[in-house]
């Protein structure tokens, strides 16, 4: 019931719960544990994959596509405001886009693209058991 539109599904769930503190909203520290531990990869941004809605998440979307990482759980966080809030004073970050890898908050936007050109990125799909295409890209480059 989670998957999807999980802000909004935990959020709508929240509201019937009769909303004490800390009480598991979309916001909480509970709920957004549960989101960042769903899937190996996931990404808390301003829109979707397929329609970004600012620059930092289009370049976090485009730099895990070169990698060929489609399969992947993204959280719109302007849906919910509550998520978007709760995932900044989760991570003490104070930006989006956030990126999780295995549960582990990896930074934003500039600290991917870091990682994506010093090739620490490849390494981390990796121990995920995600090869990148980049590899494979460059074996191609490599025939030639």
């Amino acid at each position: 019931a989670l998957r999807g539109r999980a802000g909004r599904l935990l959020s709508q769930a929240a509201g019937e719960g009769g909303g004490a503190e800390g009480g598991g909203g979309s916001g909480s520290r509970e709920a957004v544990e549960r989101l960042v531990r769903e899937h190996p990869v996931v990404v808390f941004m301003k829109g979707s994959p397929a329609q970004p809605l600012c620059g930092f998440s289009n370049a976090v979307v485009q730099i895990l596509r070169l990698h060929g990482v489609e399969d992947y759980r993204a959280h719109d966080v302007l849906q919910d405001p509550d998520l978007r809030q709760g995932i900044k004073n989760y991570s003490n970050w104070p930006t989006i886009p956030q990126v999780y890898l295995n549960g582990e908050f990896v930074g934003g936007c500039d600290i991917l693209l870091q990682m994506h050109q010093n090739g620490d990125l490849v390494e981390e799909l990796k121990k995920l058991g995600i090869r990148s295409a980049l590899l494979d890209a460059e074996k191609d480059q490599e025939k030639k």
